[in-house]
């Protein structure tokens, strides 16, 4: 991978893997648990974000770690690889060893269990819920002797696992041992998504990040019940990814960076160790490849591929709408065959993105032409294309979903494309851009669709926010963070966090459960978390923020006083 040299403010801090602790931290911390307070403050059962469907909670009960806790899991491989996660969230901060084993072979005592339903049948649901959990959901039992997470799949178990984290005191976030006693909350949660799509997207084009920090950004997406990572991989300012048959691409159109920084790419092997670790915590990756318009790194790398045969200087700054691909040449369809089939042959998801915004210079017909020669190619590799709403007036094929990012509700045109079939990803641009300001003294972002402080990332409702489209067409919503302004990634984590939450609650909660008062109050308990993960965020006067606990030997995180200074 050609990248630039990582911020050493950041790179130490580059990917939440977990430390795992010496054998004697673990038997000299497990030993004197028992007699340790419990760690403060004490988490409830509706302390959980996203907010769940269904929870019933059992005040008197709460379920403590202890040095003899295992972890209980039902024969099935893609479990045990959810285990052994559950694992190694919980070793680092607890110093217990929790074993992890199959669910016949381990003493009963003081055991949590994942159970996938195919195998070992859920117990009786308590919470007047169906008990369809369906292809994502979860159901989550915590009693004084036993904790039990129960799905129908391993993403079901996988955003079990997160809840049940969320529900230990914010120090299990250490990535050193902490004394104390490990407390769950007693009760029941019967959890499902309100959308089956929910993500964000990272703009890797405008500024290039190393592999790394994008692992860091799968793993905050993971945490919140968020399974779709959208990668904005070329614009005019690089080219992030390796195409073999046009290799100039990447190392040509991938040298350069808004405000003349190095740029860098992926290699095929880099993109393949983002895919694998994004799935592995139930994240789909989402490419894009921005045409017809937004590709003058592509044009200064092939000049064939511009209407004037003339290779563009390398372009470093954010103006947008002057560069295209040429329409009428023969030879783009190569490219874009090529270059759609590399990428989808990488690509194990559903997915295929392929941009169609702001191509000012491609109008009318010769638009609509292109858009709908480039949607049979992506057909032709077997993906489901994906398109900025721009594309709407394209001809429908089986399956496309559009991404709204307007402003205004008001949009006949994207209206008339879900009535031809299409779905819709919602991202409207003055609610859920992640790279606007909260405030007007914010130190990066762009303020163009306005200011989104946490509330206004919140107050909305993507079921019904289009005009004329209904709920049903509506796939899911996506948080875009495009990185004109963002350098490092103590600035993609300081705007991302605090409004990514608000992004995934919208997204997995029923639309009953949302209530921003109820909602800054569970959040504010998650800046404790993010500060001893040494995590970045913007400390929202919006949010009642609690004190940020000491822990011995914690590096204390970037919050808005030292990210904006």
């Amino acid at each position: 991978m050609s990248s630039p040299t990582p911020d050493p403010t950041t790179a130490d801090a580059a990917v939440l893997h977990p430390h795992e602790p010496e054998a004697g931290d673990l038997a000299a911390l497990a030993a004197r648990t028992a007699g340790d307070d419990l760690l403060a403050p004490p988490v409830r059962l509706d302390d959980v974000v996203p907010a769940p469907e269904l929870l019933e909670a059992d005040p008197g009960t709460t379920f403590v770690l202890a040095g003899d806790t295992a972890i209980r899991v039902t024969t099935h491989p893609g479990a045990r690889e959810v285990a052994d996660h559950l694992a190694e969230l919980l070793r680092p901060a607890t110093g217990l060893p929790l074993p992890v084993a199959d669910a016949l072979a381990v003493d009963p005592a003081g055991p949590m269990t994942l159970t996938l339903a195919g195998t070992t049948p859920p117990p009786p649901a308590t919470t007047g819920g169906s008990a369809d959990l369906g292809a994502e959901g979860y159901r989550l039992d915590v009693g004084s002797s036993e904790v039990r997470v129960v799905a129908e799949t391993t993403a079901g178990l996988f955003y079990g696992v997160q809840t049940l984290r969320q529900l230990l005191p914010a120090a299990v976030e250490s990535p050193t041992p902490v004394a104390g006693r490990w407390a769950l909350p007693g009760g029941t949660i019967l959890d499902r998504p309100r959308f089956p799509y929910r993500g964000a997207m990272l703009d890797v084009a405008r500024h290039f990040f190393a592999v790394e920090d994008v692992l860091r950004v799968v793993d905050h997406l993971a945490r919140y019940k968020l399974n779709h990572l959208h990668l904005h991989l070329t614009d005019d300012q690089g080219w992030r990814i390796a195409v073999d048959s046009w290799p100039r691409l990447a190392t040509v159109g991938g040298a350069s960076e808004v405000g003349d920084g190095p740029g860098g790419h992926y290699t095929k092997d880099d993109y393949r160790r983002i895919v694998s670790y994004a799935s592995a915590r139930h994240v789909t990756l989402v490419p894009e490849i921005d045409l017809p318009g937004h590709t003058n790194a592509a044009l200064v790398a092939y000049p064939e591929l511009a209407p004037d045969k003339v290779a563009p200087p390398p372009y470093t700054g954010t103006e947008v709408g002057f560069s295209y691909v040429d329409p009428a040449d023969e030879r783009t369809y190569d490219f874009v065959t090529d270059v759609l089939g590399e990428v989808a042959a990488l690509t194990p998801g559903p997915w295929l993105h392929i941009g169609g915004d702001e191509a000012f210079k491609v109008k009318g017909e010769v638009y609509t032409g292109f858009v709908e020669r480039a949607q049979r190619i992506v057909a032709d590799t077997g993906k489901t294309v994906v398109g900025w709403h721009q594309l709407a007036p394209a001809a429908h094929v089986d399956g496309r979903v559009l991404q709204w990012w307007g402003t205004d509700a008001a949009d006949p045109a994207t209206a008339d494309a879900v009535r031809r079939g299409a779905r819709l990803i919602v991202s409207p641009g003055n609610h859920a851009y992640l790279d606007m300001k909260y405030a007007e003294d914010t130190r990066i972002g762009h303020d163009w669709a306005g200011l989104i402080d946490v509330r206004r990332a919140y107050d909305w409702d993507p079921g019904t926010h289009v005009t004329d489209v209904p709920t049903t067409a509506v796939l899911g919503v996506e948080a875009p963070l495009w990185t004109e302004s963002v350098t490092s990634l103590a600035d993609i984590e300081f705007l991302l966090l605090p409004r990514l939450p608000a992004i995934a609650e919208l997204g997995w909660s029923p639309r009953a459960t949302n209530d921003w008062a109820g909602f800054r109050e569970r959040l504010a308990g998650h800046g404790p978390r993010w500060s001893t993960a040494g995590i970045t965020f913007h400390r929202s006067p919006e949010v009642p923020w609690p004190a940020t606990p000491t822990i011995p030997g914690q590096r204390p995180a970037a919050t808005s006083d030292t990210a904006e200074r």
